[in-house]
């Protein structure tokens, strides 16, 4: 099954850029990169940029709104992700608690919804999910 690992970090638990703690923090990225690979898992992923880089889109009764910034004014923000196949979720907590950045915010883990031969049904079940 594939997975999102959405990583959620607080500002004020990360490391300076250019400090040592920083520098561990990256090669444990590089660590974390090299052991999916070891495992043979095809991986995504990128770091995202602060959340004042963003803009929220949203359609009102057919008119399109954006807002610079992010949608929600919180303390801590999603500042990167990786998506692969796990072949279950104890596994996918296993990689998650290697992600670096769960240790200066939280690594949410979410399998993907698979549209496959049913499309249609599959995005219907998906719906129905975030009704519940």
């Amino acid at each position: 099954m594939k997975y999102m690992f959405t990583i959620t970090t607080d500002p004020a638990l990360m490391p300076s850029p250019g400090s040592p703690a920083f520098e561990e923090m990256l090669a444990g990225y590089f660590a974390f990169g090299e052991e999916l690979k070891r495992r043979g898992k095809d991986y995504q992923g990128a770091p995202l940029q602060a959340p004042p880089t963003a803009t929220t889109v949203r359609i009102r009764d057919g008119k399109k709104f954006h807002v610079d910034g992010p949608f929600a004014e919180t303390k801590e923000w999603m500042s990167g992700y990786y998506v692969f196949d796990c072949r279950d979720l104890d596994e996918a907590l296993e990689l998650a608690a290697l992600i670096p950045g769960s240790r200066f915010g939280s690594v949410e883990v979410r399998p993907v919804a698979d549209m496959g031969a049913d499309p249609k049904g599959d995005a219907e079940k998906a719906g129905a999910s975030l009704r519940s």
